[in-house]
């Protein structure tokens, strides 16, 4: 049955890119300096052949590898999952997102109160979330002033407190911030509602109620040109954010490494069944969210050791002729000065009936689209060259 799978480790960095200093990131290395410090036990990437990839403490390299393996180089001008993201599927963004390490504009600010009917607003700075809400929580509830902040991301992000601000009101605000105020040269990856509650000191953001405003891509992604072949595209994790929905049937949300490879299982399972041609995308979260943006090595090698051991069920789980690639959207190298992503080639480990080649590095993450289309038996009018030759058994003609 074809079945396609891809899996974004989030932040998983292989190496710094020959461009890593144009981004101040001279020396990241994710996977390096956390094998080298903490050491994970990660048998089961090491027998797809992520010691081969290049060498890595602790990570044997094996002779047979159950996969191809190789890495990718971004070559889009970025390093945040809206653009790493979007080069997996085929766009490749020629300028940045537009950033604000000191804090949103004047201008901008200004046209945030206007268009959104707020009186003023608190915060306006980059930030960690629960750190500013700890800080101007209090002042928020006293004037009811929206907390808006960013952060090393593409973002504008709107803080309130239930109380002070019902939840459909701040996702009016960022709807509003999204389609009048966040556009063109301020046109961010992301606006973001981030309500929380409790009393002062002891404020909690709720998450299961954080919504996501993405932009939209300029033009169509891999899911799109597959979804117009008759493959059913489903994403899991933040990835149908990434694209504000666009080329997805289905889009479930997570919130841990565990709900996405819960529902990732899920969903094979479902495709298994249907016999349709299906593509799963998934982003595990935990790797960047929790770990490297809070510089924690040992929580991100922990992270590491929990996905390998449950990669044999994934594996378990893949019906016949079908694919499994894991690979990821930019590194966040938690021993890195600051806590921003960082310039890196991602690794690129893919099982299917013939595997075990060396796929090298790849010149961009581009081939992971054409690889795609080629798996599916599709034209490809990506940029990118396939490192999956088209297989007759997997193609969309079958389920026609």
């Amino acid at each position: 049955m074809p079945l396609f799978v891809t899996i974004v480790l989030d932040g998983v960095g292989i190496g710094a890119q020959p461009d890593a200093a144009e981004f101040g990131d001279a020396g990241a290395d994710t996977l390096g300096h956390v094998c080298g410090v903490a050491t994970p036990s990660l048998p089961n990437m090491a027998r797809w052949g992520l010691g081969r990839i290049r060498p890595l403490a602790g990570v044997r390299p094996t002779e047979r590898p159950a996969a191809d393996f190789g890495k990718m180089r971004e070559i889009s001008a970025g390093k945040d999952s809206t653009t790493g993201h979007w080069e997996l599927a085929g766009i490749r963004m020629d300028r940045p997102l537009p950033t604000y390490p000191d804090g949103f504009p004047d201008d901008l600010v200004e046209l945030f109160l206007v268009e959104t009917g707020c009186e003023r607003a608190i915060g306006n700075e980059a930030a960690s979330g629960t750190e500013i809400v700890r800080r101007l929580g209090t002042e928020h509830l006293r004037t009811g002033a929206p907390i808006i902040y960013t952060s090393a991301d593409s973002v504008f992000q709107v803080a309130a407190h239930v109380d002070a601000m019902p939840l459909e009101r701040l996702y009016e605000v960022c709807r509003i911030t999204r389609d009048r105020v966040c556009v063109g040269s301020h046109a961010v990856g992301r606006v973001i509602a981030r309500p929380f509650h409790g009393p002062a000191g002891a404020f909690e953001r709720i998450s299961s109620d954080r919504r996501d405003y993405s932009l939209r891509p300029p033009r169509p992604p891999l899911q799109s040109l597959l979804q117009d072949a008759g493959v059913e595209t489903v994403a899991i994790g933040k990835v149908g954010d990434l694209f504000d929905g666009v080329g997805f049937a289905t889009s479930t949300k997570t919130r841990s490494n565990v709900a996405g490879i819960r529902e990732t299982l899920e969903a094979i399972e479902a495709a298994a069944g249907s016999g349709r041609p299906t593509f799963i995308w998934t982003n595990l979260v935990d790797f960047d969210q929790e770990y490297g943006h809070r510089n924690d090595v040992h929580g991100f090698a922990a992270a590491l050791r929990d996905f390998d051991e449950r990669l044999p069920e994934l594996e378990k789980a893949m019906p016949a002729h079908s694919v499994l690639l894991l690979t990821a959207d930019h590194g966040n190298d938690p021993t890195f000065p600051g806590t921003d992503h960082t310039r890196e080639y991602v690794p690129l480990l893919m099982k299917h009936e013939r595997s075990g080649r060396d796929l090298g590095a790849r010149d961009s993450f581009v081939d992971h689209a054409a690889s795609v289309l080629a798996y599916f038996g599709l034209e490809n009018t990506t940029e990118g060259k396939p490192f999956l030759p088209r297989a007759g058994s997997s193609r969309v003609t079958s389920a026609e």
